[in-house]
């Protein structure tokens, strides 16, 4: 079904159906996935996707380190089967006697209770009901559970899912259009505390509802399928649904978490609310956020200053960055302004070429590393909970080591690409960066990219000082094209250090060998020569006495360390040697060196 006519929006749930999925009936069959098993009636009605089990995994993962937060504000402690939690016990003396009492004999909520003062969960576009089913298996701290479809059909299949998972105390189906469900409960004064939105395509029209229909501080969980309108593809698609421009740079995946992260925010500042990233990560063909929304009329004020325009070049994909906004600090008070610009000129300082301009996009940090921090905690503690919890935890990481402040990166490939030459190695080009005073990091949007602080300028010194030691053709590039103009700068001196460190330290390294081998040989006697017979003097580099040094006989120009008259390379073992007299006439002093690299 099309989400964006109904309101049903075929969740993401509900693609690809197992082969390996048990048959049960005629036509039906069931699959396991968590805690949960759900009956299918078949391939054309409802579907399954697979590769979105580490989506709804996750899913469970933050709602239930959120419903931690949640729930310890109220003195309820949530509690998840499988973690390692060592209970401290406290001494009582003030009776006299020893009294053990375990501390935090407050209440407690587990996965399947129903929790008084919990969370009120809606997950607008259910299909199967799968995702709802799991939350109420998995997840601790919760009160009730509304799984809503505007099919008529997958609301009789959740309602066969639930009876099958005996969850029928937590979840409860609906059939209604997901906003008006959201619609209504912020009209009768009871809102969700986490809202999930997973469609088949764009979340546009939910968001409205979405941002009102949460409590104070509550979770907003988001999926975005449609990548191609906001990678870039289609800029005016992607402003018509989400009122920004979308580029298409290296960095549109990470653009595209900036882009509804923005949209989630000017719609919450219309209702005086807004928008706090707890998580937002780029995975497979989606990009999925996790934010909570708050209300307060001067942190709206401040929802300008955290946008930003997007300035991109088309010859060398250089970007900029212009706030839309302001905030200037008197003492307790702020100064909100528009902000001044714009940071490039007509044509790219680099290349000379034109810019592009998106967005506006969401230019402040895109995760709660505190939070996230504690998902990862809670996983290390319970290793077993999740099939696909390796993954989890290595795009967590790989989160947990971005550069927080610096929007957008730029990939290797593209920065080598640029100027025709070969691609640096990423530990190379970090260690320029890092010996040049600028941080540096990796994105888990992408695989060999560079998030750094440092400005166009350096990255492209970097890039030259890179080529100087691996030259391309110049002869062969167009005078008017980027990579000319970018290469016809010389780079400063002060980059080039960490490019030609190691060239530096291979430098005398030959001398140092011959001297080296000279030395070693010193200590061995000839095998060909007598005593007192070597003709080559002071020269020969095996060990003598004195009166060799002095013996008799032509003094040949000082030979290379290769030349050296060990006497097996001055005649035939098999024939016998005439004093004075080798065989083979001595190299020149610039004779090529075997020893040479």
């Amino acid at each position: 079904m099309d989400g964006e006519t109904n309101g049903s929006a075929a969740s993401g749930d509900q693609l690809l159906a197992p082969e390996a999925a048990e048959a049960v009936g005629a036509g039906e069959m069931v699959i396991t996935e968590g805690k949960a098993r759900i009956i299918f009636p078949g391939r054309n009605e409802v579907f399954y996707n697979p590769v979105q089990e580490f989506n709804r995994d996750l899913t469970c993962a933050v709602i239930t380190e959120f419903a931690r937060l949640w729930l310890s504000a109220k003195g309820i402690r949530a509690i998840v089967p499988g973690e390692k939690h060592a209970g401290k016990m406290v001494v009582d003396l003030s009776e006299g006697d020893m009294e053990m009492v375990q501390e935090g004999v407050e209440q407690t909520a587990a996965p399947g209770e129903v929790c008084q003062g919990g969370l009120r969960v809606l997950e607008g576009l259910a299909a199967s009901g799968l995702r709802s089913i799991r939350f109420a298996q998995e997840v601790p701290g919760l009160h009730a559970v509304i799984a809503n479809d505007f099919s008529a059909r997958a609301v009789e299949l959740m309602g066969r899912n639930v009876q099958l998972n005996g969850v029928g105390h937590l979840v409860t189906p609906s059939q209604a259009d997901a906003r008006m469900v959201m619609y209504q409960s912020k009209a009768e004064k009871k809102p969700f505390d986490v809202i999930d939105l997973d469609p088949y395509g764009s979340p546009a029209i939910f968001l409205d509802a979405a941002v009102q229909a949460l409590s104070e501080g509550g979770l907003l969980c988001v999926t975005c399928t449609d990548m191609a309108v906001m990678a870039g593809n289609s800029g005016e698609t992607c402003y018509s649904k989400y009122g920004a421009m979308s580029l298409k740079g290296k960095f549109c995946h990470e653009m595209a978490l900036r882009i509804l992260l923005h949209s989630l925010d000017l719609r919450a500042n219309c209702y005086q609310r807004y928008v706090v990233p707890l998580l937002a990560i780029s995975v497979d063909f989606y990009i999925r956020v996790f934010v909570r929304i708050f209300t307060g009329q001067a942190k709206v004020k401040a929802s300008a200053s955290k946008q930003a325009l997007v300035y991109h070049c088309v010859g060398c994909g250089t970007h900029h960055l212009q706030r839309l906004g302001k905030v200037t600090s008197h003492g307790s008070n702020f100064k909100y302004s528009p902000a001044s610009g714009p940071p490039v000129g007509t044509l790219c300082e680099h290349c000379q070429q034109r810019h592009q301009l998106g967005g506006p996009i969401w230019a402040e940090p895109l995760h709660d590393m505190a939070f996230v921090e504690r998902v990862l905690g809670a996983l290390e503690t319970n290793p077993r909970r999740f099939r696909t919890q390796d993954r989890i935890q290595g795009i967590l990481s790989m989160v947990t080591e971005e550069l927080s402040e610096v929007p957008l990166y730029y990939t290797l490939d593209h920065l080598s690409s640029t100027i025709h030459c070969n691609t640096p190695s990423l530990l190379q080009f970090r260690s320029a960066l890092l010996h040049a005073g600028y941080q540096v990091s990796l994105s888990h949007a992408c695989k060999n990219t560079i998030k750094t602080d440092a400005p166009a300028t350096v990255i492209w010194d970097i890039m030259r000082c890179w080529e100087k030691l691996h030259p391309v053709k110049r002869e062969r590039l167009s005078e008017t094209s980027p990579a000319a103009r970018i290469l016809a700068v010389e780079p400063t001196g002060g980059i080039s250090l960490a490019l030609q460190e190691k060239s530096r330290q291979h430098q005398g390294k030959r001398k140092e060998r011959e001297e080296s081998a000279r030395a070693t040989l010193g200590s061995f006697p000839s095998k060909r020569f007598k005593q007192g017979t070597c003709s080559f003097g002071d020269q020969c580099c095996y060990s003598r006495t004195p009166e060799e040094s002095s013996a008799p006989g032509p003094q040949p120009e000082t030979p290379a360390l290769d030349s050296q008259p060990d006497c097996s390379s001055l005649e035939d073992p098999g024939q016998p040697s005439t004093p004075g007299q080798p065989d083979a006439p001595m190299p020149e002093l610039d004779s090529p060196s075997p020893l040479a690299p």
